[in-house]
């Protein structure tokens, strides 16, 4: 007896796709878990960072302003222009109090250092690990499609939270209205958890993080500038101002007659931004972004073959954005020079210390500390700068390029010597607008060049911080993060220095402090030639640090 075998097809039973909201989140508790685990330094540091910060300033304001004199000469401030693009709309100026005045002229500082760590957090647990695979390894196990984003906005909304009641504490425990207090911390939570929803957008758009978290600061610095314009147009905003959320934030008016519903358009405009960011999840594949990146050309272009211009052709996006933006900034705080005079007319001496003079100079003070201002901006644009070399190795894109006939000296020396012609050309630009824009707003076209030179005078300082970050990349890579705290350190120390009145060593250690401050001081050839001198030896030691040590890839 023999059977027959079947030959029929079959027809197989197919399971109907994982749609179900179970299936797209299964998952997320282990991801939230393993989010933590990681972030176990970083997110805590931002949340203990943001709150020394509050802490400090409720400690200090109330030494530096000992009485109603010196509080109230920053009612003028506070209700002028300046004071509407620095701070905001100038609420409770007309009684001015310790809790009043730290709300309203720090406030919009804590919403932005919200916003950049939540920006920065979802960014790092989404596109980042799309970008280098780990979200692929991931999803090749039991986890949904949307389960990597519902537990990076788990994680934001608890950090937030916790932020939130962090600030309030402090306040409470300076014993200011515990009600109010709960507002201001809600208000700084539900900004930062808009940007991690504006992150979660952006980061279905673009297939790399850097673009997506530059989409994200735009945004923020988009809802900046309208807020900071809005609020110039008229004391306590004009109807622009609520075309920005942070705008919306800031008019809860904590300690003045606070209000919570402002906060139900951030939460409305964070759920918006979250749902279609789900959305557009849903249409794109791991790893990709629905915007997809251009093609690059087969070949490169002739002027491409030296070390130099590839350099320069890395670095020349960032040249221009950062050219467009130091620019128009400086038009803008050079236009606003003339009301800098009615501004800060009567208002203490310990505030005039900190725009660098008194009465009787403010204006080249206020230039001068405008050109410090560019000039550690610039410090940042060099640090981001150095940090690309550290990526391009680290992703492995330098090995190749040196394996050809290309040295150590000759890849790193290129980057180092375009990032330090941009230094010059960002200082050079940014003052020229500055000195155009307060030539045109005083009538003296002596201060185009006058301030032009002042910004050109902080090369060297500059220089000197993009060598002390060469040589942390060529002697101790993985260390390079520390050079953040040079640049910090010059800008408390520049800023705040007059009010903490420290001693003269504190002042030595920061590459900022011995550049003199023009217009408002004489230079001086010698500062300017030593610290040029100290920053060529820190730029060859970090070369000769790097041509020694083994490249790293990750």
């Amino acid at each position: 007896m023999s059977t027959a075998a079947d030959t029929r097809p079959r027809a197989h039973r197919v399971d109907p796709p994982q749609r179900g909201g179970q299936q797209t989140l299964a998952g997320t508790g282990a991801l939230i878990r393993f989010i933590l685990r990681r972030d176990r330094i970083k997110l805590p540091a931002w949340l203990l960072g943001i709150t020394v910060m509050l802490a400090y300033y409720t400690a200090l304001l109330p030494t530096v302003y000992e009485g109603d004199e010196e509080m109230q000469s920053l009612a003028s401030f506070m209700t002028g222009p300046v004071g509407a693009l620095i701070s905001g709309p100038g609420y409770g100026a007309d009684q001015l109090n310790l809790e009043r005045l730290i709300v309203g002229v720090y406030g919009i500082y804590f919403l932005l250092l919200a916003a950049l760590m939540n920006m920065l957090l979802v960014s790092r647990h989404t596109r980042v690990d799309e970008q280098h695979g780990r979200t692929e390894l991931l999803r090749a196990t039991v986890v949904g499609r949307h389960a990597p984003l519902t537990a990076v906005l788990t994680v934001a909304v608890a950090a937030n939270a916790l932020l939130a009641l962090l600030l309030t504490g402090v306040m409470v425990g300076n014993d200011f209205d515990a009600g109010q207090s709960l507002l201001f911390g809600a208000g700084v939570g539900a900004a930062g958890l808009l940007f991690a929803g504006v992150t979660a957008l952006t980061v279905q758009i673009t297939e790399y993080s850097r673009a997506a978290t530059g989409l994200a600061g735009a945004v923020l610095g988009v809802a900046w500038v309208i807020r900071a314009a809005g609020d110039m147009l008229a004391q306590h905003g004009s109807a622009l101002s609520w075309f920005s959320p942070l705008a919306w934030v800031q008019q809860t008016r904590p300690y003045v007659d606070g209000r919570w519903w402002p906060l139900l358009l951030v939460v409305g405009l964070t759920a918006v931004v979250t749902a279609v960011a789900y959305a557009l999840a849903s249409r794109r594949d791991v790893g990709a972004g629905l915007l997809a990146a251009r093609r690059g050309s087969p070949s490169a272009a002739a002027w491409l073959a030296s070390p130099l211009a590839f350099a320069f052709r890395l670095h020349r996006a960032s040249l221009i954005g950062w050219g467009i933006a130091l620019g128009l900034a400086g038009l803008l705080w050079g236009w606003i020079t003339e009301p800098m005079i009615d501004t800060y007319e009567g208002m203490g001496d310990d505030i005039l210390a900190i725009f660098g003079g008194d009465a009787s100079n403010i204006i080249d003070g206020y230039l001068s500390v405008m050109a410090l201002v560019t000039a550690l901006l610039v410090g940042v644009f060099v640090i981001l700068g150095v940090q690309t070399l550290r990526v391009e190795e680290t992703k492995g894109r330098a090995e190749p390029v040196l394996a050809t006939a290309i040295s150590r000296w000759s890849w790193a020396g290129s980057h180092l010597v375009v990032l330090a012609l941009g230094v010059i050309g960002l200082l050079l630009l940014a003052g020229i607008t500055t000195g155009i824009g307060a030539a045109a707003s005083l009538g003296d076209a002596g201060y185009a060049w006058e301030v032009t030179l002042a910004h050109l005078a902080h090369t060297p300082a500059v220089l000197l911080l993009l060598g002390i970050a060469a040589l942390l990349f060529g002697a101790v890579p993985k260390a390079i993060g520390a050079v953040w705290a040079v640049l910090g350190y010059g800008m408390l120390i520049g800023f705040f220095g007059p009010l903490m009145d420290p001693p003269q060593w504190a002042y030595d250690i920061s590459p900022f402090e011995h550049v003199a401050r023009a217009p408002l001081d004489d230079l001086t050839v010698s500062p300017i030639l030593a610290l040029t001198g100290v920053a060529v030896v820190l730029l060859a030691a970090g070369l000769a640090g790097f041509r020694r040590r083994d490249l790293e890839t990750k």
